[in-house]
């Protein structure tokens, strides 16, 4: 039986029995969007599974301005989407990439991807002197950099210094920088601020966040500790029975603190260990 075409179109959805028309009775591209009006195709006339996402079925990318991302794959693993400077998505590492220590002048050089720094720096502390007079701790500096037009900088660490015998100076620390973005000052020897006083502590600049050294303790402490920095303290404080003990310990310190003073008029200050620059590299 041959069908009237213009008598076709005109049946309503009234006119057809339920599951009347079934998805093998149309012909491929048969039903287009154009023939479909706006809102005539509602979830309650979708039957349950009937459309699979996960087929062939539907094809393309959603656009952004549609809610979607315009992308068919996904990123690396423990990757996050993000909008790129052309207002696209794609998908980035994030978070902290690795970290660099250094005790030594040296040059950082940028990790690939890596997109902002922390930078922590201390400058070396003061040496100490004999009667318990020690030397101060270095400064303290830290800053968040937006390395993304820099290649590398320049890492300055500043040496030790010297300590001494009862009444005599200690040496003072020495500065450490991150190039020219961040500094930390060294903290002062023993007696170098004022006889029989103990060192001052150096201060940070540049920074987000500035701050002095610990200072030294003074002459009639007998043995006593230097002035504590930012990663911790300095070399034990001795006695007599040890000898050299603060001398001969010397290393046991942490970086930038100050040196211990000796015991007595003839026990020599501690020498101190040098200055740190850190470098946190973040995405």
């Amino acid at each position: 039986m041959a069908f009237d075409y213009q008598t076709l179109k005109k049946i309503t959805n009234a006119s057809i029995v339920d599951s009347g028309i079934q998805t093998a009775d149309f012909d491929d591209l048969s039903v287009t969007t154009e023939k479909i009006a706006d809102g005539n195709v509602s979830s309650a006339k979708l039957g349950t599974g009937s459309v699979q996402l996960n087929a062939t079925t539907v094809t393309g990318t959603l656009p952004i301005s549609k809610g979607g991302t315009s992308r068919t794959t996904v990123g690396s693993a423990y990757q996050l989407a993000v909008r790129d400077s052309g207002g696209n998505i794609a998908f980035a590492n994030s978070g902290l990439a690795s970290m660099n220590v250094y005790r030594g002048n040296s040059t950082w050089t940028k990790p690939a991807g890596v997109r902002y720094v922390k930078v922590c720096v201390i400058g070396s502390g003061g040496g100490g002197s004999g009667h318990g007079e020690a030397g101060g701790a270095g400064g303290y500096a830290e800053e968040i950099i937006d390395v993304a037009g820099v290649n590398s900088v320049a890492i300055t660490v500043g040496g030790s210094a010297g300590g001494t015998y009862y009444s005599g100076a200690g040496g003072n620390g020495a500065a450490s920088s991150f190039g020219s973005y961040v500094s930390a000052g060294g903290g002062y020897g023993a007696n170098r601020n004022n006889q029989h006083s103990g060192g001052l502590g150096g201060v940070g600049s540049g920074g987000n966040l500035n701050i002095y050294g610990g200072g030294g303790q003074p002459h009639h402490t007998r043995s006593s500790p230097g002035g504590p920095g930012f990663w911790g303290g300095p070399t034990a404080a001795g006695h007599p029975q040890g000898g050299q003990f603060t001398y001969n310990h010397r290393d046991h310190a942490a970086p930038g603190s100050g040196g211990s003073g000796g015991y007595f008029y003839g026990n020599r200050g501690a020498n101190t260990v040098t200055g740190m620059v850190v470098v946190y590299n973040y995405y």
